[in-house]
């Protein structure tokens, strides 16, 4: 049995970065059938929400997946600012998580590390959406952890650039 975790850039859009998607679409089935059951995500918005609800319709394909929501912080404190949309569709996700466990007790400055470093530990592939000339990002220091914990690191974004 193998784990997966995901991590990505919040300025994620499924509707711009279509070869991040395609990639992610053509990915995911196949880790299922190789014996991943086990998919972790952070709940952030962007590539995670993205993620979470692909795992969710994979789940109809390989109902015994399990989806794991990592929280940096209760839910009510990790969505003040965001807008009601992503709030919506974040409760929904939050609806269909097999599993959610909170790191922090408070969103403060070291909760994203910790919820991130978490993932790292949880996961044994790592599917990120990563640009890798935004070396200073959340993304890019979760993907330098599971690069130093010997992770599989499974890149989907794909630059025309």
């Amino acid at each position: 049995m193998q784990s997966c975790f995901f991590t990505g850039h919040r300025s994620f859009s499924s509707d711009r970065d279509t070869n991040a998607v395609n990639n992610l679409a053509a990915i995911l089935p196949i880790l299922a059938e190789s014996g991943v059951t086990d998919f972790y995500a952070g709940g952030a918005r962007g590539w995670d929400m993205y993620c979470e609800l692909s795992v969710i319709v994979l789940k109809k394909y390989y109902p015994h997946l399990k989806l794991h929501l990592i929280l940096p912080c209760p839910p009510e404190k990790q969505i003040l600012y965001w807008n009601n949309s992503d709030k919506e569709q974040y409760k929904i996700l939050l609806g269909f998580a097999d599993s959610v466990d909170v790191i922090s007790d408070d969103y403060d400055k070291y909760c994203m590390k910790k919820r991130n470093a978490r993932l790292v530990e949880l996961g044994d592939i790592c599917v990120c959406c990563f640009n890798k000339n935004d070396l200073r990002s959340g993304t890019a220091q979760t993907v330098r952890m599971a690069e130093r914990a010997n992770k599989t690191v499974l890149n989907m974004h794909f630059s025309t650039k």
